[in-house]
C-alpha cells in the first residue's frame, strides 16, 4: 500500500537539532495579542472560542502561540 504524506500550508514547524518537530511563535499584532490574553484568562484553553473572535485566526495558531508565551500548562 502506498504512504500518503500530506503537507499543511498553515503550519510553522521546523526541526530542530534532535529531529524533533517544533513550532515557531505566529507573529501576532499587539491588539491581537491582548484580546488572546483577556480571552485566554477569561475561558481557558478553548482555543476555538478565542480564534471565533480574531478574523483569520486558526485554533491551531491560537494554540500555538499561547503555548509559547503562557507554557502548556497556565490558566
Amino acid at each position: 500500500m502506498e504512504e500518503l504524506q500530506y503537507h499543511d500550508e498553515g503550519r510553522n514547524d521546523k526541526k530542530d537539532e534532535d529531529g524533533a518537530s517544533t513550532y515557531a511563535k505566529p507573529k501576532f499584532s499587539e491588539d491581537e495579542e491582548i484580546l488572546v490574553d483577556k480571552m485566554f484568562r477569561l475561558v481557558g484553553n478553548r482555543w476555538h472560542l478565542i480564534a471565533g473572535r480574531i478574523p483569520g485566526r486558526t485554533s491551531e495558531e491560537i494554540e500555538v502561540f499561547c503555548t509559547a508565551k503562557y507554557g502548556p500548562y497556565q490558566r
